[in-house]
């Protein structure tokens, strides 16, 4: 991803937070000169000093079998918006698009033992609905187990991240204040999302 110096995220608990919270992502291998991408959610941690992505394939998906043969890349993108010229001092001005996003390259391993992969999935349901977790471990095993072969667990140890923020930081205070304003106005919840992006960003300047 092109990242000039200006649009940079290079805080680790900042990248990690927003993994976190836009945790559902595209996954993306490479065969034979050939992309592939899954829409997946993804369980974000930390294991001694490295970065591990969880998640698991339907087994249907072809697409778990392309993920040991070569880095694998995840993108964790939104919010994003248009930014009108109107909002700035100068006519001589030209749209764009203010967004963040968040790519993790890495290396993928298949979990294929029986009990690491039902924690991968029970880790998945604890993070994106912990009441329900109760209910499946109430579950028969022979259930849980059955549901399990219709899934390919896998982690990706992630050796590389490109972050950016592209929140209008080349423009003037007061172009910021005129976009931000425009954004928590708007009736799209990711335009007010990146608002306040944009307000944290000219906070911490």
């Amino acid at each position: 991803m092109y990242v000039p110096k200006l649009n940079a995220m290079t805080n680790e608990e900042e990248m990690l937070n927003f993994m976190k919270t836009y945790s559902f992502a595209t996954i993306v291998t490479v065969k034979n000169n050939f992309q592939t991408a899954t829409h997946l959610p993804f369980n974000i941690h930390k294991r001694a000093d490295k970065l591990i992505l969880t998640s698991h394939f339907a087994k249907a998906n072809p697409q778990w079998q392309e993920i040991t043969n070569n880095k694998v890349l995840v993108i964790f993108n939104e919010p994003h918006a248009y930014i009108s010229p109107k909002h700035y001092e100068k006519e001589l001005n030209v749209p764009t698009w203010n967004y963040l996003a968040v790519h993790a390259y890495g290396s993928g391993r298949i979990i294929s033992e029986n009990e690491k992969a039902m924690e991968v999935l029970e880790s998945m349901i604890n993070t994106f609905e912990a009441d329900y977790l109760q209910q499946w471990q109430n579950f028969p095993d022979e259930f849980k187990y059955k549901m399990l072969q219709g899934i390919v667990a896998f982690e990706v140890e992630i050796t590389e991240i490109q972050a950016k923020k592209k929140l209008s930081q080349n423009k003037t205070e007061l172009e910021k204040r005129r976009i931000i304003a425009a954004l928590e106005k708007s009736k799209y919840s990711t335009e007010k999302e990146l608002s306040s992006f944009m307000k944290l960003e000219s906070y911490t300047q």
